[in-house]
């Protein structure tokens, strides 16, 4: 079972003088204690939906009731299909399931590539977000949506990345046959480049914005991207009805050039 670290609060929308408290759509994010998850949350919440954000960390979640109480946060591993099949159903139906689920492995030379940390990066990434979708699935709204985010390393030729882009590969390639699969459900995915997200804290601060500074100045945007960013764009996949087995890349031009 999934421990409810948030429960939902009804006093979170915005509310007009002799109406009740009611929200019409109801999200699942999956990973969005931080970074561009914790953005996608944000600004589903501020456009009106009820936001569940499911994680397997207690402290993060802890934090999250601190810093976001509007955001109700469950514990839940995106790799159990019982712990999120039990959360879904409990929350259900859902509207958007978005699914930002990540790590840090997998980067590295060819040469060099640790497998069994590569195996241990797809279990996170590519089986946790197929997990996921096959878990929630009997538990999303018929005019619902999927939104998993990959990267652009998927698509761009860049060193050291080949199995980062397996990963990443994997999840987009699940988005064009979902998305006829499970009509009319929508199945979308975001591509994106260079973040400014807790992802890359495992680099010296320095380091990091020398880094930074170098990418930007070679991208098309000449920016590196906030998670704000790359959240509007998710966001945008995750309510439009139009869009569905469609990949946006939000990289800031970065499959259009070389980073290496």
């Amino acid at each position: 079972m999934t421990e409810h670290i948030t429960p939902a609060r009804e006093d979170t929308a915005p509310v007009r003088e002799g109406t009740a408290p009611e929200r019409e759509h109801t999200a699942l994010v999956v990973g969005g204690t931080s970074g561009i998850g914790l953005a996608v949350a944000r600004q589903l919440n501020a456009a009106g939906a009820q936001v569940h954000i499911a994680a397997r960390g207690k402290e993060q979640l802890d934090r999250l009731a601190q810093s976001d109480p509007a955001l109700s946060g469950h514990q839940a591993d995106g790799g159990d299909r019982e712990q999120v099949a039990a959360l879904a159903a409990a929350i259900g139906p859902v509207d958007w399931l978005v699914i930002t689920l990540g790590g840090s492995e997998g980067a590295g030379p060819v040469a060099d590539l640790d497998l069994d940390l590569l195996r241990r990066a797809f279990d996170a990434k590519f089986w946790g977000q197929l997990t996921t979708i096959q878990a929630v699935l009997p538990h999303l709204a018929p005019a619902g949506s999927v939104t998993v985010v990959g990267a652009i390393s998927a698509q761009a030729g860049m060193p050291g990345t080949a199995g980062l882009a397996a990963i990443n590969g994997a999840v987009q390639a699940l988005v064009a046959p979902l998305a006829v699969e499970l009509a009319p459900v929508r199945v979308n995915g975001v591509s994106p480049g260079l973040v400014d997200t807790p992802w890359w804290s495992g680099l010296p601060e320095q380091a990091r914005q020398a880094f930074f500074e170098q990418a930007a100045a070679a991208l098309p945007a000449r920016r590196v991207a906030t998670a704000d960013d790359v959240a509007a764009v998710v966001v945008l996949a995750a309510v439009n009805p139009n869009l569905t087995g469609t990949i946006i890349q939000a990289d800031g031009g970065a499959h259009l050039v070389s980073l290496g």
